[in-house]
């Protein structure tokens, strides 16, 4: 009994360490705005002289530091006193709102716009933004002088617009957050698909696109607008969509894709990235022909407990910052073998395909090289060779009659398909090719590395040597 009340006062002392730990962390991930957290904002939007007028009001603030980002186009920022606290959180030098019991808060700033309203314009990342703040309701309204004559659309539903004796006026509101607004002179009309799609077009659906578009399935519930036609900067927006003919298939396409760069964070990733996680998640297949490709690789790949996992893992990563890189180590994951399939794809144009790769730290001359990829291809090791040539003193080029290989000595070079290749002006015939071209980059065979260049190649569990003999 001794022992039991003795085992029990030492548990209850580690639960309550444990508990003041955990306390601890997460009052400092508080103080230092750390904590993910949401928000409803509503944001007052005037044009005037030239210039977009900005009220941002924000609501149901957390009770910690926040740091705030401002548009990059703003001038004027400042604290709005819409209430006596709403000016209470912001700091001195306008960077963050400090930790406080007040939930609103509400600033403003101006949107300078060169030459200002031009038909036919998207202007995008020009609210300002909470670190690790999330919108989840946002409402706009926008006022302009009456003589202003034209349409405002922002991606969320429009709730109502009217023409007054001074100021033409629209208000939208919806779930999410928006970074971009579009203006055009004249007057689309509204075809509300559904729920969560609205259409600006000059013409009328079709009956058959519209009985389609009534079972379409988002990825999220944010609404998207479509606006039939050209926008002058050529860009996309993410709620605001721009297609020049209007079809179920190209509908499918944009929208999915869309909200797809709104649900995970894809820095300076390629387009054929978004098209293919959007691909797997609607279970089709769109985009480029390199994005297509590469959702049909990687379904043979795969089993049918492997697809489901990889799904998942990548419903499981909205939110998050997502690259090629983080891409691959899931896939790996998934199928038990290391591969660098996205990261290779993203540094070439053409398309990369799909091996398995030797993960093991690849050291030449006995310094390490990450440029140097080992690879596993139809029961061959092949190694890029461009890095270890240079690395051991050779120049490498690549001609009309092959690639060459030469230092003061030894010239060599290799015809791709001839089953030979020339040393010093000499031709030696070969059973097996010893190089290989993979997405316009030079591989060269285990074997022959070592044969023709006097490589000496030691392994490890985690290393691999090169060096010559």
């Amino acid at each position: 009994m001794k022992y039991a009340i003795s085992f029990l006062g030492i548990l209850l002392l580690v639960i309550c360490g444990n508990l003041f730990i955990q306390y601890h962390v997460f009052s400092e991930k508080l103080e230092t705005g750390e904590d993910d957290f949401t928000y409803t904002q509503e944001i007052e939007i005037t044009y005037r002289s030239g210039s977009l007028d900005i009220r941002q009001h924000f609501r149901n603030l957390s009770n910690q530091s926040i740091d705030i980002s401002w548009p990059n186009l703003s001038v004027s920022t400042d604290c709005f006193l819409e209430t006596e606290t709403s000016c209470d959180r912001l700091n001195e030098d306008k960077t963050k709102f400090e930790a406080s019991e007040s939930t609103n808060a509400s600033l403003s700033y101006i949107i300078p716009l060169d030459g200002g309203l031009t038909s036919n314009q998207l202007f995008k990342d020009i609210f300002a933004t909470l670190k690790n703040g999330q919108a989840a309701y946002t409402t706009v309204h926008i006022s302009t002088d009456s003589d202003v004559l034209g349409q405002w659309i922002t991606g969320l539903p429009l709730i109502g617009s009217q023409s007054l004796s001074l100021v033409n006026y629209s208000m939208f509101g919806g779930t999410g957050d928006i970074s971009e607004i579009y203006w055009q002179n004249g007057v689309m009309s509204i075809q509300k698909a559904n729920d969560l799609l609205s259409i600006y077009s000059k013409n009328s659906l079709s009956p058959e696109l519209s009985e389609q578009l009534k079972t379409f399935n988002l990825l999220n519930e944010n609404h998207i607008a479509i606006v039939q036609g050209k926008n002058l900067s050529a860009r996309q927006g993410k709620r605001i969509l721009f297609l020049e003919e209007l079809s179920s298939t190209s509908l499918n396409e944009q929208v999915n894709v869309a909200q797809v760069k709104t649900q995970y964070d894809l820095v300076e990733s390629p387009h054929w990235l978004s098209e293919v996680i959007a691909s797997f998640l609607t279970d089709s297949t769109f985009g480029s022909n390199k994005s297509i490709e590469m959702v049909n690789t990687l379904k043979n790949k795969m089993s049918d407990a492997q697809m489901l996992s990889w799904i998942q893992k990548l419903m499981d990563l909205k939110g998050t910052k997502l690259s090629s890189k983080e891409l691959d180590e899931q896939l790996t994951a998934v199928l038990g073998m290391h591969t660098e399939y996205f990261a290779m794809n993203e540094n070439t144009e053409q398309l990369y395909p799909f091996l398995f790769n030797d993960e093991r730290e690849v050291y030449l001359e006995q310094k390490l090289n990450k440029d140097i990829k080992v690879i596993l291809k139809d029961g061959q090791i092949l190694y890029s060779l461009d890095a270890i040539m240079q690395g051991i003193g050779y120049q490498t080029s690549v001609g009309e009659n092959g690639y060459y290989v030469q230092n003061e000595t030894q010239k060599f070079r290799f015809p791709q398909g001839y089953g030979f290749y020339v040393y010093n002006d000499q031709r030696y015939n070969t059973i097996s090719e010893p190089l290989t071209v993979l997405a316009g980059s030079f591989y060269i065979e285990e074997t022959w590395l070592q044969r023709l260049f006097n490589i000496d190649i030691q392994k490890t569990e985690s290393t691999i040597s090169i060096k010559q003999k």
